[in-house]
């Protein structure tokens, strides 16, 4: 049974533009005839991953068996910098590492079509002394730090994310790796700098890979721990979800 939080955002309160709401009037033909094909409906809880080495961000649905399921994978148009994680301020690095989006962070009005805040520097990147912030998602295809995916697959990943909160999911995750972290994969940088923190990334990694949840992440001595969460707050509601007609509406 899927848990509907008592403090969930309502569909009033949540940020909107001109351009979010013609970006999902756009999408939403397309949209929904993918989500139904795969028997996903617009509302339902999101969940996104990001691979820098193959520029791939997927897409994952949470459904009615509590678990979630990939949706889509999208090719990144642009991002900036080498693998590992952002550390300085103007270093042109992408993040890496387990942030948490709301609604406040989602931004309609971005110079950048649309976009939505990662929440860098995070609890980890703060001990760790890295600074920096504005890191976003967003559309276009230029960026310094930030994940660039053009404006025509924002409007899909935008309206996915942005449907989800306004159907109750209070937050979502976005994890940030620099490759798919296999014990395999992981060999072959056996001498960089950035092994042991990429072995603690690889720690959340291997729990969605075993439990297709994601893990309640908590920061201690440093590091990332995962764990499973007390409650699974899908929030997918049993009622229709808006229609472009009643977005426009606004």
């Amino acid at each position: 049974m899927l848990v509907f939080p008592a403090q969930a955002i309502s569909d009033e309160d949540m940020p909107w533009s001109n351009v979010s709401i013609e970006a999902y009037s756009r999408v939403y033909p397309r949209l929904t005839k993918a989500l139904s094909r795969k028997k996903f409906a617009l509302g339902n809880p999101i969940f996104i991953r990001i691979f820098k080495q193959t520029n791939e961000l997927e897409v994952w649905l949470g459904t009615n068996n509590n678990r979630y399921e990939l949706f889509k994978t999208y090719i990144i148009c642009y991002r900036s910098g080498s693998l590992g994680p952002k550390t300085t301020e103007g270093d042109r690095q992408s993040p890496e590492g387990f942030y948490r989006i709301g609604a406040d962070q989602m931004n309609p009005w971005s110079k950048y079509h649309l976009a939505f805040n990662l929440g860098y520097p995070n609890e980890y990147d703060l001990l760790h002394q890295r600074t920096g912030s504005g890191i976003m998602i967003h559309g276009r295809c230029s960026s310094v730090g930030c994940y660039a995916m053009t404006d025509y697959f924002m409007d899909e990943i935008y309206s996915l994310a942005d449907a989800a909160l306004a159907h109750g999911q209070i937050t979502f995750q976005v994890h940030i790796f620099p490759f798919r972290l296999t014990d395999k994969n992981l060999t072959n940088y056996k001498t960089s700098r950035w092994l042991p923190f990429w072995e603690n990334l690889k720690q959340g990694y291997d729990f969605f890979e075993r439990n297709r949840i994601p893990p309640q992440v908590t920061v201690e001595d440093g590091r990332y721990l995962f764990s499973m969460q007390d409650k699974i707050s899908f929030a997918y509601y049993s009622e229709s979800p808006r229609s472009a007609t009643s977005y426009l509406g606004k």
